[in-house]
């Protein structure tokens, strides 16, 4: 992969200079969905699928960029002097946000640059290809400068470039994980004060499968934004009657004693599912730890239909392929994965039963909604890094 992208590069930008590679990952959420802008507690971990970077510097203040997976739109080029986002700079406005980012922390960038991209996380599937992106991004300007920045540093910084550039309001889990992933673990990450734990996920007789509807979602023009708005207008209201930060401060019992000071049906849902799901995630956590992969793949469930119901956040093609495979022998658990409205489910499913969970959702999908669905096997991978060899 490596010396083809390097061809690439030296074929469009070429050949001289210090060319060096990255890669960040995408990421996979077990469980703890929507919970990362509600002050609680995620589960995820980083994949081996992820967005390839080669970069060099350059002697002037140009810009080039040109992804491979876009190869008709060729080179794009901008400037240091302008890094303002325009709908026209559609994909590069992720690596331009997180300049602007860097430099609004006081990290001047010196000179401009050559950067080709490739990724094979599919877009729109919420495996997080825009976060993947930006932590690439955030991981070259700190190799190539030597900006003192830490990894965790670079997520905070991606997430504040995806929200007050690119406009959507996304908590932080999706850089965390691509940035702090470890190859193994998945990641118990406290939203509200950033404190993590690596927790093994050794699943002796079961894989991680994830499947792809193919049914496309924006964050950024999609219900996404309105979800945020209407938990922290709950979470205003139950402040009124109970001390509290964030909805992840309360458990089950708090919430129900509290709820009625939520002034709307919809909002005490979507509040609910924050709640609820942050416990779940709590459990899930433990459950593992304790090897106990049934409990796990309960809580899966239960938060895949507090999402459909509560949250609100799934579809059609999504709740066919859950209900597909809570119908098949061998599935441990199953749910929607990522932001919602489309995109992806994750299920564990028993090692003697991977071989008829493919064929069965393969055919049984394409029957119901008329297109295929893709399917993944995959591995825990590492967080975002140079890459030396």
């Amino acid at each position: 992969m490596k010396a083809r992208l390097l061809n690439n590069f030296k074929e469009i930008f070429g050949a001289e200079g210090d060319i060096r590679t990255y890669f960040a990952p995408g990421r996979v959420n077990l469980i703890g969905e929507h919970t990362d802008y509600n002050g609680g507690h995620v589960f995820s971990c980083a994949l081996t699928l992820g967005t390839y970077g080669i970069a060099r510097k350059r002697e002037d203040n140009k810009l080039r960029f040109y992804s491979v997976n876009f190869e008709k739109v060729g080179v794009v080029e901008t400037s240091l002097d302008d890094l303002t986002p325009y709908k026209e700079a559609g994909w590069t406005n992720y690596p331009k946000g997180v300049m602007w980012a860097f430099e609004k922390r006081g990290f001047k960038l010196t000179s401009g640059l050559d950067i080709l991209i490739y990724g094979n996380i599919p877009n729109g599937s919420g495996l997080s290809s825009s976060a993947s992106l930006e932590v690439l991004t955030g991981v070259i300007l700190k190799d190539m400068f030597g900006f003192d920045v830490s990894m965790v540093d670079i997520a905070l910084i991606g997430q504040y470039s995806e929200n007050n550039y690119n406009g959507c309001n996304c908590g932080i889990m999706d850089q965390f994980a691509s940035a702090m992933g470890k190859k193994d673990n998945a990641i118990f990450l406290d939203t509200n004060t950033l404190e993590y734990e690596y927790a093994p996920v050794v699943l002796e007789d079961a894989k991680i499968v994830i499947v792809n509807s193919k049914v496309k979602h924006s964050l950024v023009d999609s219900a996404y934004n309105d979800r945020r708005n209407e938990c922290e207008t709950a979470l205003k209201e139950l402040r009124t009657v109970t001390d509290i930060k964030t909805l992840g401060d309360l458990t089950e019992e708090e919430f129900e004693a509290h709820k009625d000071a939520i002034q709307s049906d919809i909002r005490q849902k979507r509040a609910k599912h924050a709640v609820y799901e942050n416990q779940r995630a709590i459990k899930a956590v433990e459950a593992l730890k304790q090897g106990d992969v049934e409990t796990f793949g309960k809580l899966m469930n239960a938060s895949h239909v507090s999402l459909r119901d509560d949250y609100e956040v799934s579809c059609k093609e999504i709740d066919i392929l859950v209900d597909i495979a809570w119908g098949i022998e061998g599935v441990i658990g199953s749910r929607i994965t990522g932001g919602g409205f489309g995109g992806c489910t994750v299920s564990i499913v028993k090692n003697d039963a991977v071989d008829n969970f493919v064929s069965a959702v393969e055919a049984e999908y394409e029957k119901q909604v008329g297109h295929k669905a893709e399917i993944y096997i995959v591995d825990i991978g590492d967080g975002a890094h140079v890459i030396t060899e």
